[in-house]
Order: structure tokens, then sequence, then C-alpha cells
């Protein structure tokens, strides 16, 4: 009994760690909600590359899955959204991220970006600068 008692505190232990670990890290699986319907748009996988940056990809489109960045610039021009890196550069400052870049798909504009981890690490505010003018949404971590 004192075995299965020690176990388990074991177990809640590194469970506590790594809801820690995961709180404290924007990497992993994001759904990013649409600052003006409010619907879920897409599922984007943010990475943490070896020097901390952050970069994020759209792994999932909800309403339009074969939606082409046709706004887009270079490489992306005509490229299917799904797939596409729209999320790069960001660097640790503090307890956010900034001096990033992120892609508006739908404009086909880059923007300087930032972020920074709300509610305990379930949600991401994701912000786009163009000056001192900025966008918000913020995205909901998904499991």
């Amino acid at each position: 009994m004192i075995r299965i008692a020690k176990a388990a505190c074991v177990a809640a232990v590194f469970g506590l760690a790594s809801q820690m670990a995961l709180a404290g890290s924007a990497a992993g699986l994001w759904k990013t909600i649409d600052d003006e319907t409010h619907q879920a748009k897409a599922l984007v996988q943010i990475n943490e590359g070896p020097n901390g940056e952050l970069s994020g990809k759209v792994i999932k489109l909800y309403q339009h899955p074969d939606a082409v960045c046709d706004k887009c610039d270079g490489a992306n021009k005509d490229k299917p959204v799904n797939g596409m890196q729209i999320l790069w550069g960001l660097k640790k400052d503090g307890e956010e991220w900034s001096d990033g870049k992120i892609l508006d798909p739908k404009s086909g504009k880059i923007y300087t970006s930032g972020a920074k981890l709300i509610e305990d690490g379930k949600k991401l505010r994701v912000r786009g600068y163009i000056g001192p003018f900025f966008r918000s949404q913020v995205w909901e971590r998904q499991q």
C-alpha cells in the first residue's frame, strides 16, 4: 500500500512539473481564433529552435482547407496555406517573445510580431505590428 502511495506521489510531482514546463514554453499546437468572427481558423504548430527562437506552421485550416496565398509575394505566392510557415524569428525577451515576423495569408502581408503566454500557458496572445499600430489574436493551446 505504501508503494502505491509513493508511486502516486511521484506521478503527481512529474505531472505537475510537466504542466509547469508546458506553461513556460509557447512550443506546441495552437488553435487560432479569428479576431473579427471569433471562429476557429487554423491549427498552428509552434516549435522552438535550438537557439530558442519560435517558428510556426499551419497544419490544418478549418474554414477553407484548400486556401492558397494568392496575395503573397515571393516563394509563398499561390502556395497552399496549409503547411505554410506563418511565424518565425521570435526571440525570448523576459516573459515574452519579440522581434519576429508573422505572415497574414489573407492579405499576404508580413508584420513584425510578438507573443506572450497568458492564462497559465493555456492561451497565447499573438500580435502583429506596423510601427505603433498592432492587431492581436488570442490562440488556444490544444492537447
